[in-house]
């Protein structure tokens, strides 16, 4: 087995020719025309999406508080908070 100064350093090696391979196809081939067909998909999200997401990890922290683990549980609380956010930021 080699030792680790015989091996050549990161810039000697070779690297594979990716290059030639990510414009072998013209750039507007690359998506089928039906993914440009001018649907946008709206930066809001549901709010049924949020409030589920709050109660499930409302239910994880819950059951990992009664596991005794306190750092798992604190995780879990944080993100439902951040849902319990987005669902105030929705509804205004």
């Amino acid at each position: 087995m080699k030792t680790t100064f015989e091996f050549k350093p990161a810039a000697a090696q070779p690297r594979p020719k990716m290059k030639n391979m990510t414009h072998a196809m013209p750039r507007n081939a690359r998506f089928p025309e039906t993914a440009r067909s001018g649907f946008r998909r709206s930066n809001t999200k549901p709010v049924q999406n949020a409030q589920r997401n709050y109660q499930r990890y409302l239910e994880l922290a819950r059951a990992e508080t009664l596991n005794g683990d306190r750092i798992a549980a604190e995780n879990y609380f944080q993100h439902a908070e951040h849902y319990l956010r987005s669902m105030g930021e929705d509804s205004t």
